[in-house]
């Protein structure tokens, strides 16, 4: 799944986005309320995971923010506000779920499961295609025209970030921030290695390349132009 998870304490982040990374989901990480506004409109998301208490729109006014929108991902509210008032005004501002900080990671991944999981609006993505490559995201798997394709977690967790912005140049950095929750590290070959499997499963066995490499730069996924 592709993840929205706004959280301003950095430790937090970090945690809950390596764990949802390590298990093959895509996890874009923000720590202001104000960006997560203007950045998710325009995206498209299976879940989103926010705290109630971000600097510059709080939680609450965020969620409000996604409905009158028109954004109708579901909002898993993480938060340290634990009154019973306080779940009721989250669930009435829009949110689907609502889960106490301190958390069992366990609970996390049930509940965001679960709300992946519930059958989607006529206006949500559900699949993403490119060519004759199909990746459906309900049911998280990938074919080539008749042909299925087995990927490991993360092997998907990157297929997905270079479909999610087809035709951009995606850089080393930004996929070990996204799939490893690795802020920069220049000697790891993790991403070579990695993206290495990717391309002898998606391109290999195939006629037509989607896969391209921008050298020095970073990766992208088009079809032929």
């Amino acid at each position: 799944m592709r993840i929205l998870l706004v959280e301003d304490d950095v430790q937090a982040s970090k945690y809950i986005q390596s764990g949802l990374s390590t298990l093959g989901h895509v996890v874009d990480t923000i720590a202001n309320g104000k960006d997560a506004l203007s950045y998710a409109i325009g995206e498209d998301y299976d879940v989103a995971i926010i705290d109630r208490l971000v600097p510059g729109l709080d939680g609450l006014s965020l969620v409000r923010g996604f409905r009158a929108a028109g954004c109708r991902v579901p909002v898993l509210f993480l938060t340290s506000l634990t009154s019973v008032e306080d779940r009721v005004t989250g669930l009435e501002a829009g949110a689907d779920d609502y889960m106490m900080k301190p958390f069992a990671f366990s609970e996390l991944i049930a509940r965001v499961n679960a709300l992946g999981r519930r059958p989607p609006l006529v206006n949500e993505r559900t699949c993403m295609q490119l060519a004759d490559l199909e990746v459906n995201l309900l049911r998280r798997t990938v074919r080539r025209g008749a042909t299925g394709i087995e990927l490991l977690p993360k092997e998907y967790a990157i297929l997905n970030v270079l479909l999610a912005n087809e035709g951009r140049i995606i850089t080393k950095n930004m996929l070990l921030e996204k799939v490893w929750s690795i802020d920069f590290d220049p000697q790891t070959t993790v991403v070579e290695t990695h993206m290495s499997r990717l391309r002898s499963k998606i391109d290999k066995p195939f006629e037509v390349q989607l896969i391209h490499t921008t050298r020095n730069i970073g990766y992208s996924m088009h079809a032929p132009r």
